[in-house]
């Protein structure tokens, strides 16, 4: 594995974090080219949960933040000082972060996501963890469509909150009872997709980012790849 750009995402990186909060770690990597033909191939993903690390495969990397998936996305929109690994392949991978993002897979996934949350906070129960998880669900809702009509409207991702004390404190009054809220802002975020006029394009530049595998692929080459 030669891992090309890692960071810590989740609570840290959005500026929620608590005193119990996790640190979620995401990057992507690089395999041996020619593994890819033998009959193991390499593993997609690799995922570890103390600590909490996801790895991505550069191929799965690429599919995953193309779909408009939140969690590979922020990966290469974090701020600095959350980035742990950046190598040359890293540089141009965030270089070219706006190359994997299109207007209706922004909408589908962050409202998708955000959709998630709501139907979980639908089921909570009533013991002082399920609160705790109540909350967190309803931050991670109002982050998502937060984020995601600004990325929408803008084509920038923010990832560091500017006001990190509304997410908290919308997400007590949630678990408190107020799941009124939590439905009205998905509401609000649906007609706010429908008005605004998006910067982004109907598809993704799927020939940037193809040359960037590319070449990942290329250079992971051995230097003699074959045997007579």
């Amino acid at each position: 594995m030669h891992l090309l750009l890692s960071g810590i995402v989740g609570s840290v990186a959005y500026g929620l974090a608590g005193p119990g909060s996790d640190v979620d770690r995401i990057g992507v990597f690089a395999a041996q080219t020619i593994a890819f033909h033998g009959l193991h191939p390499p593993r997609e993903s690799v995922v570890t949960t103390d600590p909490d690390v996801t790895f991505h495969e550069a191929g799965k990397y690429c599919r995953l933040a193309l779909s408009g998936n939140p969690t590979a996305t922020e990966l290469m929109w974090l701020p600095d000082d959350c980035y742990e690994t950046r190598t040359e392949f890293g540089e141009r991978l965030i270089a070219t972060r706006s190359a994997f993002l299109s207007a209706p897979r922004v909408r589908d996934a962050y409202l998708g996501y955000a959709t998630r949350q709501f139907r979980k906070l639908t089921t909570r129960d009533s013991s002082v963890g399920g609160r705790r998880r109540s909350a967190k669900h309803a931050r991670h809702l109002a982050r998502l469509l937060h984020q995601g009509r600004l990325l929408y409207a803008t084509g920038v991702l923010e990832i560091r909150l500017a006001d990190p004390e509304w997410f908290r404190a919308f997400g007590e009054r949630v678990a408190g009872g107020a799941l009124n809220e939590a439905e009205a802002l998905v509401a609000d975020a649906e007609r706010a997709f429908d008005r605004i006029r998006t910067p982004l394009p109907d598809q993704p530049d799927e020939e940037s980012v193809e040359r960037w595998l590319i070449d990942v692929r290329a250079a992971h080459l051995p230097p003699a790849w074959y045997r007579d």
